[in-house]
């Protein structure tokens, strides 16, 4: 063995700890960063061949090991697009020159443009509801497209309603039923409907269900704004009745089997209110309480945009002031056979190589792939304790490595002196 192979191994010793120091440095630097995944430095022996009578040294070399595989804990936050994924799976991100990335951080916010960008300014990539997320080609950036919600006139409703079979019948002979829009009209039950115009203004319609015979309900239909406001009961209403029909059930099914308006009976179990179609197919009359919950299919009024979530399966939706929700699109996840040999770029994301594998797309909840936590981030998965550990261990045998070094030139010295 030569002294000069006895420095050489000593200086490639120290060369390792250095690395192995730079790979600490960056862990404890970003032991807060959202989602960074630790890095590690590998050791394996360099040796040279070496004879039966001497021993050649040889060193030492490393590698760097990534950690990209290894999930951090999940922390909660005050953002509806703060968003995690608890699993496997990245968010597929594009910067403004159109490359393709991969990344765990899901701290979004819309920016100027409506686009749902992370804090480098990366687009998101997402598909239409119920799209193709086959490659990133099918791919585009999330954008929120109408910042204004714009009147929408409801066309149809649909009712879920029980008529109690035990109720009393009110004879339409002696009384006054609803239909009859007096101050003494008699009714079984009322409900109430809420809809808009094409002007987005709301209108309640006043909905009174009165069981005039067995099997045999009066349906009579009100704007809620002709009330009379000194009335308990509303009645007697300014303007007559919208509509007024009478419901028929099937007496053995306890269904109801058709309606009769003006006349006309129809299987066709719908209720048309100003135009409104109003769904009365869930009606039934059994032997229980009576109740009556009915809900517009569609209208809105004009609103603004208030806020963004997520759901779990990455559907984004755009919350409007008036609390309508509307589906924008779908985050999709992207996973790799090897993550852990992706390569790391700047901001944390993430780029494919030949070994890391190719990127297969699917949705959160799928088969393989994590589900979005929203109001959510994930935290690094560095852990404190050992990094100090780790640095003080390199530091120690950066030391004895060094002595190594000091050991071989003091003994090239004395070689040196001999001659004198």
């Amino acid at each position: 063995m030569s002294i000069y192979g006895t420095m050489k191994t000593a200086v490639s010793g120290m060369n390792a700890q250095a690395n192995r120091l730079s790979t600490v440095g960056d862990n404890i630097a970003n032991v807060n960063t959202t989602a960074y995944k630790k890095v590690s430095t590998a050791f394996s022996s360099f040796v040279l061949p070496s004879g039966s009578g001497s021993y050649n040294s040889g060193g030492v070399t490393t590698t760097v090991v990534n950690s990209v595989s290894q999930q951090g804990s999940l922390t909660s936050t005050s953002s509806d697009t703060d968003l995690a994924i608890n699993g496997d799976g990245f968010f597929v991100v594009q910067n403004s020159a159109g490359a393709t990335y991969l990344t765990r951080v899901g701290s979004f916010s819309l920016n100027e443009e409506g686009y749902l960008v992370n804090a480098n300014g990366f687009s998101v990539l997402g598909t239409e509801v119920g799209g193709i997320a086959n490659t990133f080609s099918d791919l585009s950036p999330v954008k929120v497209q109408a910042y204004q919600l714009t009147a929408v006139a409801t066309t149809s409703a649909t009712g879920n309603t029980n008529l109690d079979l035990s109720a009393e019948v009110v004879d339409a002979a002696a009384d006054d039923t609803a239909a009859d829009n007096t101050a003494d009209s008699v009714y079984t039950l009322k409900s109430s409907l809420t809809t808009y115009n094409n002007a987005g203004t709301e209108i309640t319609y006043d909905v009174y269900y009165t069981k005039t015979d067995d099997n045999t309900w009066e349906v009579a239909v009100y704007d809620a704004a002709d009330a009379d406001p000194t009335s308990s009961t509303g009645f007697p209403y300014a303007s007559s009745a919208i509509t007024t029909a009478t419901m028929n059930f099937d007496s053995s099914t306890y269904l109801l089997s058709s309606i009769e308006t003006n006349g006309v009976v129809s299987t066709d179990l719908t209720l048309d209110i100003d135009g409104i179609s109003l769904d009365l197919s869930k009606t039934t009359q059994y032997d229980a309480d009576s109740f009556s919950k009915l809900a517009r299919d569609n209208g809105n009024a004009p609103s603004s945009l208030d806020a963004l979530s997520v759901d779990s399966a990455g559907v984004v939706y755009a919350v409007y002031e008036n609390g309508t929700q509307l589906p924008i699109a779908q985050i999709p996840l992207a996973t790799v056979i090897s993550p852990d040999n992706l390569s790391m770029g700047t901001g944390n994301v993430y780029s494919l190589t030949s070994t890391s594998g190719a990127a297969v797309l699917g949705f959160a909840g799928d088969p393989g792939f994590g589900n979005i936590v929203s109001s959510s981030l994930e935290t690094s998965n560095v852990d404190l304790a050992n990094e100090l550990t780790e640095m003080i261990e390199a530091q120690r045998s950066y030391t004895a490595n060094s002595k190594v070094f000091q050991t071989g030139a003091d003994v090239l010295d004395v070689l040196i002196n001999l001659k004198r």
